[in-house]
C-alpha cells in the first residue's frame, strides 16, 4: 500500500541569476512500513526535501501526497492540523519544549489537537523508550540521547502515517546512535510505521529497506536493499 508520493517536486531560493534550484524534479513513492535512508553529500537537498514532505517548507512547484492527500492542496490551518496528526518529525538537535517535562513533551501533538490520551499507548512508548523513571524531568536534566527518546516518543505518539527523521543520530555519541537507530527501527517494525531518514551515517543507510541517493538536487540512485 502505498503512504507517500511525490510527482515531480521542485524548490527554488531566490531569484534570477541568483536563484539557486535545491530539488530538481524530484519523483518517488514509499509503501507502508518501508524504511528508506535518503543519502546526499551537504547541499544536495536532503534537508530541503525532508522538509517539503514534512509540510514544514513549501515546494516552487509539484504535489506530495501523504496517505492519499496532497498536502499542498490545504490551507493553512488545515496543513497544521494534518502534519501534528499523520507526520512524526524527529529532529537531530531534539526540539524540545524546554518548560515542559518528558511526558508533557512526549504529549505534546496531544495536547495541541485537544486528543483523548491513550494509556496503554503512551506506557508502551515510555517503556519501550526506556524513559519510566525520567517522567518528570525537564529537557536540561537529560542526556542527548534521552532527549533524542523523548523526540522518537513524540513522533510515535500520534500514530502518523509518516515519521521523518532528519540526521537523528548526528548529535550523539557512536553508541548512543546506535542505541537510537535500533529504536527508530524497532518502532518501524512494531507499529509498521513508514520510517524515512536523512542520514550521513553509512551503518543507517545500511540496515534501511531502501536507500535513496541525491545530488544536487535530483534523485542519482534509488535502490532496494531488502524487500
Amino acid at each position: 500500500m502505498e503512504i507517500l508520493r511525490i510527482e515531480h517536486l521542485n524548490k527554488i531560493y531566490g531569484k534570477g541569476e541568483t536563484a539557486v534550484k535545491a530539488l530538481n524534479d524530484v519523483s518517488f513513492s514509499v509503501e507502508k512500513g518501508q524504511f528508506v535512508a535518503i543519502i546526499g553529500p551537504s547541499g544536495s537537498g536532503k534537508s530541503t526535501l525532508l522538509h517539503i514532505l514534512g509540510g514544514v517548507d513549501t515546494p516552487t512547484s509539484g504535489k506530495v501526497y501523504v496517505d492519499n492527500t496532497d498536502i499542498y492542496e490545504l490551507d493553512e490551518t488545515k496543513l497544521a492540523i494534518f502534519r501534528r496528526r499523520q507526520i512524526g518529525l524527529i529532529y537531530q538537535f531534539y526540539n524540545l519544549i524546554p518548560v515542559l517535562n518528558v511526558k508533557e513533551n512526549i504529549l505534546l501533538p496531544l495536547l495541541l489537537d485537544g486528543r483523548k490520551i491513550n494509556p496503554d499507548h503512551l506506557n508502551e512508548i515510555i517503556h519501550t523508550l526506556n524513559l519510566s523513571d525520567r517522567l518528570d524531568h525537564l529537557p536540561n536534566q537529560l542526556s542527548g540521547g534521552q532527549q533524542q527518546r523523548v523526540s522518537i516518543g513524540r513522533a510515535l505518539i500520534n500514530n502518523p502515517a509518516l515519521v521523518l527523521a532528519d540526521e537523528p543520530t548526528g548529535n550523539l555519541d557512536s553508541k548512543t546512535g546506535s542505541e537510537i537507530l535500533d529504536l527508530l527501527k524497532l518502532s518501524n517494525q512494531m507499529y509498521n510505521q513508514t520510517l524515512l531518514v536523512i542520514t550521513h551515517d553509512e551503518r543507517i543507510a545500511m540496515q534501511a529497506d531502501r536507500i535513496i541517493s541525491i545530488e544536487d538536487g535530483r534523485i542519482q540512485k534509488d535502490e532496494v536493499i531488502r524487500s
